[in-house]
């Protein structure tokens, strides 16, 4: 595999102010139905704004990501469609899309646009409508038929299913790793291989995964589960499936309720797609004290971003691409996972949780699972990961993760998690360093590391 050698930036970069919308079935709720990509994008990008302690006069320049706009949101150049929304009008702005690495890439596209010089202060902020579509004005719908400015309808399996095969090129890929419906074994098969586990305790470690994720998600605010709680379809925790069931947990994680999707893999850890968005402002870190000078909070650096792809052709193409984008950003900063605080891993599959987590040395090597089961990896864990419950309980809106998983971690490095903030940690009152491991777009990779500065 080929590899990059990272330069330092040629200055600190920081981020400084956070958004996030709740995650959202939007048609689910009458406040909610009706909510445009402008409205979602522009929430999050002001929310950042305000905790930033600027105003849309003083950001330079803007991006936007979206992993499927035209499928999503009907257009093709969205970021030209929002700026009024909050503030920009004749700013410049892209647009890019990464798939579900978009909202990590993200930062590092805003972070290099600060750190080159060009800009002193830019929001970078991701949306996408990944539980609905916009509703066709045709009988026959297709990507292609007109389609109502606001009104939107559910979008079905099979439709989401089709998208997918927008992002794998199959032409020369392995026919057992083609597709995404193939992937889902692949990276829990290769860990119990290599590292000598049994099946069943991989299956305690998986299970494991998806409860503490649900506990994450139950205490906080933003989260998918929380926005479900006053609707008549609420999402319960696996605590309350169980009691509801008259069963112990392990006996329903265990039953037909959480079926098998493959030799691995049960339903309970493929993400819960849905709606929203999230945003953040960064700033030359020299400049914060004439830009933001009503910041109230301490800026967090952003030490540097590892990135790596590769497509399914690469035998356990995910496991590969990580460890080359940790290596990058390990050589670059000298931190160790033993550096670390905090760690998120977008975990889709929910697979990526554990390994991402180990490859980091956030997790020793081999043991890891051990710490899952064991509840250390839970939010008031001493090893926390996903503290908002990731991607199988605190919700997938494909693009937007990636940077609300930068909202959360912010949030705790400040000390302000509302509900669920971390134990104080060995070493720091509040988490100061943290990884960010993005995974996407069949697939992207990037490892992000975070530090506040506290001097």
């Amino acid at each position: 595999m080929n590899q990059t050698k990272l330069n330092k930036y040629a200055r600190s970069v920081s981020i400084i102010g956070v958004g996030c919308t709740p995650f959202m079935y939007t048609i689910e709720k009458e406040e909610t139905s009706g909510l445009t990509e402008g409205e979602m994008f522009g929430y999050a990008a002001l929310k950042a704004m305000e905790d930033a302690g600027v105003n849309p006069q003083d950001v330079d320049y803007y991006f936007h990501g979206e992993a499927s706009p035209l499928n999503g949101s009907n257009y093709l150049t969205p970021n030209i469609q929002i700026g009024n929304w909050f503030g920009m009008k004749g700013k410049g702005s892209i647009h890019h899309s990464e798939a579900c690495c978009t909202g990590y890439l993200a930062i590092e596209q805003a972070v290099n646009a600060v750190a080159s010089g060009k800009y002193n202060c830019v929001l970078t902020g991701c949306v996408e409508f990944g539980d609905s579509v916009p509703m066709s004005t045709d009988e026959e719908d297709t990507v292609e038929s007109p389609k109502h400015p606001y009104k939107r309808q559910k979008v079905t399996m099979d439709r989401f299913l089709k998208t997918t095969a927008w992002l794998y090129d199959r032409t020369y890929t392995r026919s057992m790793m083609a597709g995404q419906e193939l992937i889902y074994d692949d990276a829990a098969e290769w860990y119990v291989r290599t590292n000598g586990i049994t099946a069943e305790q991989m299956n305690d470690a998986l299970n494991w995964m998806c409860i503490n994720n649900m506990r994450n998600a139950a205490v906080t605010p933003l989260s998918l589960v929380n926005f479900m709680k006053d609707t008549d379809q609420p999402i319960p925790t696996y605590d309350e499936r169980a009691e509801k069931m008259g069963m112990t947990l392990d006996e329903y994680m265990n039953s037909m309720y959480n079926p098998k999707m493959g030799d691995f893999l049960r339903a309970g850890g493929v993400e819960l797609k849905c709606d929203g968005a999230a945003a953040c402002i960064v700033c030359a870190t020299e400049m914060i004290p004439q830009i933001a000078k009503n910041l109230k909070h301490k800026p967090i650096e952003v030490l540097g971003i590892g990135s790596a792809a590769c497509e399914a052709s690469t035998p356990h193409f995910e496991v590969q691409a990580t460890i080359e984008a940790v290596r990058q950003v390990y050589e670059l900063t000298g931190l160790s996972g033993d550096d670390l605080d905090l760690f998120y891993a977008n975990d889709f599959i929910i697979t990526s949780h554990l390994i991402s987590a180990e490859i980091a040395g956030y997790l020793p090597k081999g043991e890891g699972w051990k710490y899952i089961v064991d509840g250390r990896t839970a939010w008031n864990g001493d090893k926390p990961i996903n503290t908002n419950g990731g991607r199988t309980a605190f919700g997938h809106a494909h693009a937007a993760s990636g940077l609300a998983d930068v909202y959360e971690c912010c949030k705790q490095i400040w000390g302000e998690a509302e509900g669920h903030q971390v134990p104080n940690l060995e070493g720091h009152k509040l988490p100061k360093t943290a990884m960010l491991r993005g995974y996407g777009g069949a697939q992207n990779v990037a490892a992000v590391v975070l530090q506040r500065k506290d001097d």
